[in-house]
């Protein structure tokens, strides 16, 4: 859902895209925002949903079908979060290479390539 105003974690959630990449769009693009209300400090804001982000929330090339399914998996488990924001930075090209490793060796010649798992 689409609110006025919302966070650089809402964002991310509805596009795909990682909060520090929503952060520093909001800086690069010079989106409007406002501190956000009870929060301390004057760090957290919210960020104006005008007609410009909303062209880029249409645009995000990373945004999922499944957004509800991401969010159940990124809430259980930070491993889980962790490897989904790294899925979501990678380009298309690289998805696919990472893809290609993980069919042709499996989970354990990944361990094994990352000197996690020994070779039996």
């Amino acid at each position: 859902m689409i609110k006025e105003r919302m966070t650089p974690e809402e964002l991310s959630r509805l596009t795909g895209y990682s909060r520090q990449t929503i952060n520093k769009w909001v800086r690069k693009e010079g989106w409007k925002t406002s501190p956000r209300p009870g929060v301390q400090g004057g760090k957290a804001r919210l960020v104006h949903v005008n007609e410009k982000v909303r062209e880029f929330i249409r645009s995000a090339s990373r945004m999922t079908d499944e957004p509800q399914l991401i969010e159940s998996t990124a809430n259980n488990s930070s491993l889980n979060a962790l490897l989904l924001t790294l899925a979501n930075e990678m380009t298309p090209d690289e998805q696919k290479q990472l893809t290609t490793l993980l069919l042709r060796e499996g989970i354990t010649g990944l361990l094994q390539r990352l000197g996690i798992r020994e070779q039996s």
